[in-house]
């Protein structure tokens, strides 16, 4: 009880900040211009749509999203001090730390919904002649909720582990950068790394071996587990790397894409949890 009061507290200051609402208005306006797009082609491509979304919007956009809603939920509060008050009522740090994910989950969740029923009214507005599947679009937005989710998760974590809003902006912005620009899009990322030791070392490696260190960071699982969502025949997607099919190794599969971003649900918020128990707030 103590964890639902602490969540509408929270939500009720977060849900007025205007810097939440922006990225994902941000992911409104990708989705509205990617429908526009197909209304100018003479075969509009629903599955298009839901990858450029995948690619574009979801790589950036959404790590945007969940990152600014959450990442100062508990180190603005340790910085103000106003966190020492709400602990002298019956509320433990635990009961803070999952209540903030609640109030901060809930925000996230609610954009991102509005959104995705944006992109419905845009599609029937925009391309009459688009075919929907809506099954799909469900579960692309099933997935794409926990990916976000996920960040969430990584945004309270960081925020939960540090003291300062300064400390909490560093170590968002770090996450950012290395888990999501620098992993799965720069040539410098560790899946080159990975590759080029191994080779300098002469051992033998496999592709799959790559692809699976391409989905150790958030992006790279939601970007690989497209297959839950895509049919087999949609070629970018095989291009890509992702939609591994039954005879590949377990961890790269489809369905490990979900237990790997299920995995940074736990561990960040579990270790954001650990360093706030054991902090000192004066």
């Amino acid at each position: 009880m103590n964890v639902v009061s602490v969540a509408k507290r929270d939500f009720l200051d977060v849900r007025r900040a205007k810097l939440v609402w922006a990225p994902a208005l941000l992911y409104v306006l990708f989705m509205l211009l990617f429908f526009w797009g197909q209304s100018n082609s003479a075969e509009p491509e629903f599955y298009w749509v839901l990858w450029n979304l995948a690619g574009l919007g979801g790589a950036l956009v959404i790590p945007l999203v969940a990152l600014v809603a959450a990442y100062l939920s508990i180190a603005g509060e340790r910085e103000s001090g106003s966190i020492k008050y709400q602990l002298s009522l019956p509320v433990s740090r635990t009961d803070v730390v999952f209540g903030k994910l609640l109030a901060r989950s809930a925000v996230v969740t609610i954009a991102l919904l509005a959104a995705f029923a944006v992109g419905i009214v845009a599609a029937w507005v925009l391309v009459p002649d688009m075919s929907l599947e809506y099954g799909e679009y469900a579960a692309f937005t099933g997935l794409t909720l926990l990916y976000a989710l996920a960040y969430v998760c990584i945004a309270v974590g960081i925020s939960a582990a540090t003291a300062s809003r300064s400390r909490a902006m560093a170590g968002a912005i770090g996450f950012f950068f290395v888990f999501n620009l620098v992993w799965n899009f720069l040539p410098v990322g560790p899946v080159r790394m990975v590759e080029f030791v191994l080779e300098r070392a002469g051992i033998d490696y496999t592709e799959t071996l790559l692809e699976f260190v391409f989905s150790l960071s958030p992006t790279g699982a939601y970007l690989n587990g497209m297959g839950l969502v895509f049919p087999e025949d949609f070629g970018p997607l095989h291009a890509a790397g992702a939609g591994t099919g039954v005879g590949d190794p377990f961890y790269v599969q489809d369905w490990f894409m979900l237990v790997i971003l299920l995995g940074w649900v736990v561990l960040p918020l579990a270790l954001g949890r650990w360093r706030l128990e054991r902090a000192d707030l004066g």
